[in-house]
């Protein structure tokens, strides 16, 4: 196949790299007067091939112009008559691009990387549904002593881990907050929902009530209760609870006899609150549970060798324990990811990652969190997230990278090849001497908060309008493009300076509004780097 790419001077060395060894014919042509290839539009390439390839157009068998360019190419394929396409967005990725030129469709719209990108994201949702819906092999799988079900759900070390979210301090919050909790959890992708109870308190009482609310929305998701309470485990039992955290060798003795009853399965913990027994060591916890498993027989369960926080007893010791635990017994195990993330000052994102692939290696069935911390914040779509990765990582037999899901969200996947510096020549530079004098816009002013939903696309920018201190507009929106072209049109804004740095607010809102960050208006987002280093 012969290939035309069309590019920039910038560009071209990188390209003429890359495809050098294409098993395509492939041309590179610079566009003239072009340093910038992203600046290249639909009639500027028309009028590059008229003028150079006039006498080969019925030789060219593709287009290739640069994926960044803001035009489709539909233009460009009705004058010339050769079919023409979006290349990469990276130069570099061109050979990627022209390796799979036979195998993919291109597009005149989207970028030929994103593509690739989008269609290994589909076979990966794909692979993942397919397994979900083969009800022969699930029925299979759950027969062996590494599965159980827990309500209508297969939880195992065959099946992908479930991520189980619990609304902490349930007992506490109002209705209204226990179902956006749960909503929100619900909309970030946990499989269970858990409600977290109070620690040495009773509030049996309350649990009707609690599961009662929950049930419309987590639908038929499996309905869990966390507590060490007998009487509020008995209640729950009662009333339709579908999993129990937990039982240990202190209370298994009191409603054993009702988990059996129901059928209800239960995480076992090989401790004794009641007589303050904690044991540390690898060898401790897996002979304690081993006794309650003895203990507790003909209950089902999921065994919870307890992950431990860095340093405080040792997050290697507990990794140990679920090692040897499962070397000798299959059963499902809990691994309470979030002991980790809510006692580390750290973003959640990566640290959720690799927690979930070394549950992954130990066999780990359930990953647990709850989201009490700004910086856990989004912790149940992470390991959501993580736990897909896993299962095709584990699948495929490879390292969880191009897997057409993955968690890379503040930094890029790939360091771009083709960013160069524009030589500019003698063009005149200038910099800021002193800062603008503030004036107010006669128009009036904003004020610009962020409302955040249970997922981002729920979520809305608002900019409140203001004249003469009085609030006389709000508008709404999902993006920042929304609300500076709705100030436009209803000319809101008549200064500069005043344009500018709603344009500034607007975009870091629509940032926070997408990461979960705090927005405050004139405040920064981010910190710089070099900021973590200094000493106040």
């Amino acid at each position: 196949m012969k290939v035309l790419i069309v590019t920039g001077e910038l560009a071209y060395p990188l390209i003429k790299e890359v495809v050098a060894d294409s098993n395509e014919d492939i041309i590179v042509h610079i566009a003239d007067n072009t340093q910038v290839a992203a600046f290249l539009t639909p009639r500027q390439i028309i009028k590059e091939v008229k003028t150079n390839f006039s006498n080969q157009m019925d030789e060219i068998d593709m287009i290739l112009v640069p994926g960044l360019i803001k035009k489709g190419t539909r233009e460009i394929t009705k004058e010339l008559g050769i079919p023409t396409f979006k290349g990469s967005t990276d130069g570099a990725d061109l050979a990627m691009v022209l390796n799979l030129i036979e195998n993919i469709q291109l597009s005149e719209d989207k970028p030929a990387d994103k593509l690739i990108e989008e269609e290994k994201r589909k076979e990966a949702f794909k692979f993942i549904e397919d397994f979900e819906n083969d009800t022969k092999t699930i029925n299979e799988l759950l027969k062996k002593p590494n599965n159980i079900l827990i309500r209508n759900l297969p939880v195992g070390e065959d099946f992908p881990m479930r991520v189980l979210s619990e609304i902490a301090n349930a007992p506490f919050l109002s209705k209204e907050e226990l179902i956006n909790k749960c909503q929100y959890f619900v909309d970030s992708g946990a499989d269970m929902i858990d409600i977290g109870m109070a620690a040495g308190e009773d509030f049996s009482d309350k649990i009707p009530e609690l599961i009662e609310t929950l049930r419309p929305i987590v639908g038929d998701r499996p309905l869990s209760i966390d507590t060490l309470n007998a009487k509020e485990i008995k209640v729950a039992a009662e009333n339709g609870i579908d999993f129990v955290l937990s039982l240990d060798l202190g209370n298994h003795g009191e409603v054993l006899d009702v988990l059996k009853e129901k059928d209800i399965p239960a995480v076992l913990l090989p401790t004794n609150f009641s007589q303050g027994i904690s044991p540390k060591s690898p060898r401790e916890r897996v002979e304690s549970m081993h006794q309650l498993i003895k203990d507790t027989e003909g209950l089902r369960y999921v065994a919870d060798l307890i992950l431990d926080p860095v340093n405080s007893s040792s997050i290697v010791e507990s990794i140990i324990a679920c090692h040897d635990f499962h070397e000798v017994n299959p059963a499902p195990m809990f691994f309470g990811v979030g002991n980790v993330t809510e006692l580390m000052d750290a973003d959640s994102g990566g640290v959720n990652v690799l927690l979930a692939g070394i549950g992954m290696e130990l066999g780990a069935s359930i990953l647990f969190t709850p989201e009490e911390s700004g910086k856990t914040r989004g912790s149940v779509f992470e390991l959501a997230t993580a736990s897909k990765m896993m299962f095709l990582a584990k699948n495929r037999k490879s390292i969880p990278k191009d897997l057409g899901i993955n968690m890379v969200v503040f930094k890029d996947k790939h360091k771009r090849s083709d960013i160069i510096l524009n030589d500019v020549g003698d063009v005149p530079k200038t910099t800021l001497e002193k800062p603008l004098k503030f004036i107010r816009d006669k128009a009036g002013s904003f004020k610009i908060s962020v409302d955040y939903g249970t997922t981002v696309s729920e979520s809305k920018i608002i900019a409140t309008h203001f004249k003469k201190n009085k609030a006389d507009l709000v508008i709404e929106g999902n993006s920042a493009k929304e609300i500076y072209e709705e100030i436009i049109t209803k000319e809101l804004v008549t200064r500069m300076e005043h344009a500018a740095y709603l344009g500034s607010e607007l975009q870091k809102a629509e940032i926070a509004m997408i990461t979960g960050k705090d927005y405050v208006q004139d405040f920064d987002l981010f910190k710089k780097p070099e900021e973590f280093k200094k000493i106040e």
